[in-house]
């Protein structure tokens, strides 16, 4: 009886102290580059026990001052596909074991090629894009619960919303989907926006699950158009299940008084001058009050969301990142994440978020900067987002006459400084985002300035971005009435609206389609988005451009075999050009095709344009 007595009481031990609850990754693959793997193991008092794996060499073993947590360092160089066991040892006896699987990689998957400037990116928020799958609205394991006229609730978009409009993405001209993040947000209230986020192994379930998150991949691929993840490096959630149970008191930026504001002087990262208690507190500081700041310095942390992010790429077989908030991580941390996977996969494309309003300090943070080597600084981040042409947007189509420092001229200068970045190609262009007021609301629905503001934007150098529903002319002034204004919900993405912008003007049925006006913004956009796919001097061609005269900015991109002339008058009245001005970029050709209206122009004669247009002339 004792003996029995003995055996179940070690049981109870075992099942109460000893099982695992986690192991992260929670699977792996062979043939992986790095050749190292740390397992993050989390259970009750989990450190009293000893580790032992039969097959796979041990190189290091880390506890923690939690004794709920071991990171064990594993040899992978020759793991096959399959499962093995991790023995959990007490007094030399096996108290519980536990297996883990490595799986086969997708053939060619570290030469997988990411974004670049042949692409066209579509920029949505899931919850208010479409509502595809209405059973997950809310969900018994999140706390915020579904409200559509809340302006800063859940409206219930998700994963297969998306997947069941990427036919009128790619028919838009769309070649690749970058959605803000899908990733847990167990926030009780504003969880939407999904960039507090409480487990990065796991898709919010009011999104979906894993396997939707991958089936969007796969047929993306299918119409060869890519995705894009939203990355977080920064911050996670409080509600994350490691903050409320940290493996390492500096696994976040603590401060003596509970929470501090990140100051966002990103220039501390490399001001010469700056001082010593203003750099932490830009980066050490939490970017809002339920967005704990991770300290990318502790190498358990750093090296967990590395696996974490080359865990997506594999599983889920993407083809970038977008990472938030870029420049507010530990400089030194978040280039080591950069280069870990850029030397997994060295033809993925990862874009930050730099929010700076000087090109100097946005190159320093691209890849191979001269500037960032002034301090000895690389970040091996490919790609930046280019917030001064943005800037210039924001303002620019709203200038009359001929400034010296207002209107077009605004463009021209934004490309003046092109020589500080090393690769000027792999620059992210945007007119708006989730965070900027919409386009079409600062230009108030005049349509002829969306085309001239579009039009740069689609034929300039570098990488074009377009927000969702920019397209069908939507509203927003996030200065006014918040964020949920310039995040609105998509017209016929749920099943009880009665007009949708997916479907032609004038469609027959219960549902209408999109109005004129509505038509009017997405035939533009949809004839130069298709355009734009084959041509080549867009996509690689050098840019050469004109100061501009009267308000009028003209510029060319050109390769060996095309050339594209870009006119565009941002007058209120009509503008003659003359043409032996531009004999540089138009070397011998006679004539050309607005793609916009289709018409043949002669270009040995001085060249008419109206007001407030732009003209896209392809050179024959």
């Amino acid at each position: 009886m004792k003996n029995i007595l003995t055996v179940l009481f070690g049981l109870i031990v075992s099942l109460t102290f000893g099982q695992i609850e986690k192991i992260e990754p929670p699977f792996w693959w062979s043939g992986m580059q790095s050749g190292q793997l740390q397992l993050m193991c989390y259970g009750k008092e989990i450190a009293k026990y000893d580790i032992e794996m039969d097959s796979i060499p041990i190189i290091d073993i880390t506890k923690t001052e939690n004794p709920n947590y071991v990171f064990v360092t594993i040899d992978t160089k020759a793991v096959q596909p399959g499962k093995v066991v991790i023995n959990f040892k007490e007094n030399d006896k096996v108290a519980f074991s536990q297996p883990y699987e490595f799986k086969a990689r997708r053939e060619g998957s570290a030469q997988r090629k990411g974004f670049d400037s042949s692409d066209v990116i579509y920029l949505i928020m899931p919850d208010r894009f479409a509502n595809g799958d209405t059973t997950n609205d809310s969900h018994k394991d999140t706390l915020e619960k579904a409200d559509r006229s809340n302006p800063g609730g859940r409206h219930g978009g998700d994963i297969q919303g998306v997947i069941d409009h990427l036919d009128y993405l790619n028919d838009l001209g769309a070649t690749a989907l970058w959605s803000t993040p899908l990733l847990e947000d167990n926030e009780p209230v504003y969880s939407y926006h999904t960039y507090a986020q409480s487990d990065l192994y796991k898709i919010d379930p009011r999104y979906g699950t894993n396997e939707d998150y991958k089936r969007l991949a796969s047929e993306m691929h299918k119409l060869d158009m890519k995705l894009i993840m939203d990355y977080v490096t920064n911050h996670w959630g409080s509600k994350h299940w490691m903050i409320e149970d940290l493996p390492t008191k500096d696994w976040i930026h603590q401060w003596p008084e509970g929470f501090r504001r990140s100051n966002y002087r990103m220039t501390t990262q490399f001001d010469t001058n700056a001082s010593a208690v203003d750099a932490k507190g830009c980066m050490d500081g939490w970017f809002d009050t339920t967005m704990p700041d991770m300290n990318q310095s502790n190498p358990l942390l750093l090296n967990y969301i590395t696996q974490n992010a080359i865990w997506w790429i594999e599983y889920a077989d993407l083809d970038g990142f977008r990472v938030d908030t870029y420049s507010y991580n530990d400089k030194e941390g978040i280039a080591k994440w950069t280069k870990a996977i850029m030397d997994e996969y060295p033809n993925f494309n990862i874009v930050g978020e730099v929010w700076m309003h000087d090109q100097a300090q946005m190159a320093y943070w691209q890849k191979d900067s001269k500037i960032g080597a002034i301090d000895n600084y690389n970040s091996h981040l490919p790609s930046v987002m280019d917030f001064t042409l943005h800037d210039a947007v924001m303002v620019m189509f709203l200038e009359e006459g001929n400034s010296w420092d207002k209107g077009m001229i605004r463009a021209y200068e934004n490309f003046t400084n092109d020589f500080l970045y090393p690769d000027i190609n792999n620059i992210l262009l945007f007119a708006g985002n989730h965070d900027t007021n919409r386009i079409n609301e600062i230009y108030q629905s005049d349509i002829n300035k969306y085309k001239m503001a579009m039009t740069l934007i689609f034929t300039t150098r570098g990488i074009p971005q377009i927000y969702y529903g920019d397209e069908i002319g939507m509203l927003g002034n996030r200065d006014k009435k918040g964020d949920g204004d310039i995040r609105r919900d998509f017209p016929g993405g749920w099943p009880d609206d009665k007009r949708s912008a997916f479907i032609a003007e004038g469609t027959s049925g219960e549902v209408a389609g999109r109005t004129q006006d509505q038509e009017a913004f997405h035939a533009f956009t949809k004839k130069v988005l298709n355009w734009r796919k084959n041509s080549d001097a867009v996509h690689n061609g050098k840019l050469l451009q004109y100061i501009p005269y009267n308000n009028v900015y003209v510029f060319f991109r050109y390769t060996e075999k095309e050339s594209v002339m870009v006119v565009i008058n941002n007058n209120s009245e009509n503008q003659e050009l003359e043409v032996g001005r531009f004999k540089e970029g138009l070397k011998e050709f006679k004539t050309g095709k607005d793609i916009i209206t289709d018409n043949t122009i002669d270009v040995t004669e001085n060249l008419s344009i109206p007001a407030r247009t732009s003209m896209i002339i392809t050179l024959k």
